[in-house]
């Protein structure tokens, strides 16, 4: 049973979509084999093949007729027509044998047959309706021959010929067995096409939707990767722009301050402030010059662009830090199994991002007077890591809460490398950030 059941696929839930126009293409093939059914059955008439036939023509006709029409629901309602194919097969042979034995009413029940097989959408029905089916035309076919006028129109054939039969069985279970693999062999090579039709439009069904799965996976990693590239960009001309703006908002009030009473101090702040606006314009064409074709470089832009700073260039941005009642330091905790060389460039630059804006931070939004910087690379269970910790000694300033783009770009980058990060008060008393990133396995 478990084998038939494999064989109509029953255990199957897909359904075969039916085609747009099915019942005019339908109506149209019915009426298409009914008049070449007609034909055959006068061409046949006019040989004298259906000399034997006592019925009028127009129940022929009748018989051929019907036959035809059922072809119209072929697709809509498969297993009904399939299974009123066989009773039509059963009532004509028993009425109209020679009528029901004829090729073009053969080909009309082999379509019915397949198309049965072929497009019925609830596959446990199917294989119901072809089991009973079997059953009943094998008990049509054996009352057919015990009972009804097989047996005699054998014996009228052989007494006809003038030869005796020489097969190694005789007449009549020769032509009981001839009969019965014609048929199978007809009917059930029609429910293998039909078999063969439903996997091969279900195979194609799945492809299409695997396909369309596939793209819609491939469009939704393109419009991740905007969007990651989007927020990227975001991060780094909030880091840019924030760190030198701050940065020049120091050193501007720190040279307001001191320029009645000390006019040398005030210039050097004023020269930080020339130079971090000269960086902050470099850094920002040389991030825009990343959205450009390089082949379109033709303002002199791709002449400005420099390399993404660094873990090298961590000094020169504590040393910017540096001013009027505030003072930063630069740490380094390094194993010599992780040399700070061995740090990929992108992680080098989350990490620098990650000490500027925590520096940025501390100067535009804490009492502090002093910042520690410390870079730590090491061996954590075998995996290799690069860290930041910035730490400070201050307060949050009352009214400067920040808009939290920083800390949430900070946190992203930290996500897009699996690192970790931690933010917050100390117990002690100021603020911590720090940021491990991972390397990869070690030694």
């Amino acid at each position: 049973m478990d084998r038939i059941l494999r064989v109509f696929d029953a255990d199957s839930d897909w359904r075969r979509p039916l085609p747009a126009g099915y019942l005019r293409t339908d109506a149209i093939v019915a009426g298409a084999a009914f008049l070449v059914a007609a034909l055959a059955l006068e061409l046949v008439r006019s040989v004298g093949a259906l000399g034997s036939v006592t019925q009028p023509v127009w129940l022929q006709y009748l018989a051929v007729g019907s036959a035809a029409a059922l072809l119209v629901g072929r697709r809509r309602f498969p297993v009904t027509v399939g299974a009123a194919a066989a009773v039509h097969l059963v009532v004509v042979g028993t009425l109209q044998p020679v009528v029901m034995g004829q090729t073009s009413q053969q080909v009309l029940y082999f379509v019915a047959v397949y198309s049965a097989v072929a497009w019925a959408r609830d596959r446990r029905l199917l294989t119901a309706t072809a089991a009973l089916v079997t059953l009943v035309l094998v008990g049509w076919v054996i009352w057919y021959f015990a009972l009804g006028q097989g047996i005699q129109e054998v014996l009228d054939t052989v007494e006809e010929r003038e030869s005796p039969s020489v097969g190694v069985l005789g007449p009549v279970p020769a032509f009981i067995l001839y009969t019965s693999l014609l048929n199978v062999a007809y009917f059930g090579g029609a429910a293998a096409l039909g078999v063969m039709s439903w996997r091969s439009a279900r195979a194609r069904a799945l492809t299409a939707e695997q396909a369309a799965t596939i793209a819609g996976h491939a469009e939704q990693q393109r419009e991740r990767a905007v969007v990651d590239e989007r927020l990227r960009i975001a991060r780094e001309l909030h880091d840019v722009v924030a760190h030198h703006v701050a940065a020049m908002g120091v050193q501007a009030g720190a040279a307001r301050t001191v320029l009645p009473t000390d006019p040398d101090r005030a210039a050097a702040a004023l020269r930080t402030v020339e130079d971090s606006s000269r960086t902050a314009v470099e850094e920002m064409r040389s991030l825009l010059g990343t959205l450009r074709d390089p082949e379109d470089g033709d303002d002199g832009a791709g002449a400005s662009r420099r390399s993404e700073p660094g873990l090298a260039d961590l000094g020169a941005l504590v040393e910017r830090f540096h001013g009027p009642g505030f003072r930063a330091e630069l740490a380094e905790a390094v194993d010599p199994a992780v040399p700070v060389d061995a740090v990929p460039a992108a992680i080098g630059l989350s990490l620098y991002r990650t000490a500027q804006e925590a520096l940025a931070n501390v100067r535009r939004h804490s009492t502090a007077d002093t910042a520690r910087v410390t870079l730590r690379t090491g061996l954590d269970r075998g995996r290799r890591y690069a860290e930041i910790e910035v730490i400070d000694d201050g307060r949050p300033r009352t009214g400067t809460s920040g808009s939290g783009v920083g800390l949430l770009g900070m946190r992203e980058r930290v996500a897009s490398h699996r690192g970790t990060c931690e933010i917050g008060p100390r117990v002690t008393g100021g603020y911590r950030v720090r940021v491990r990133l991972p390397l990869g396995e070690g030694s």
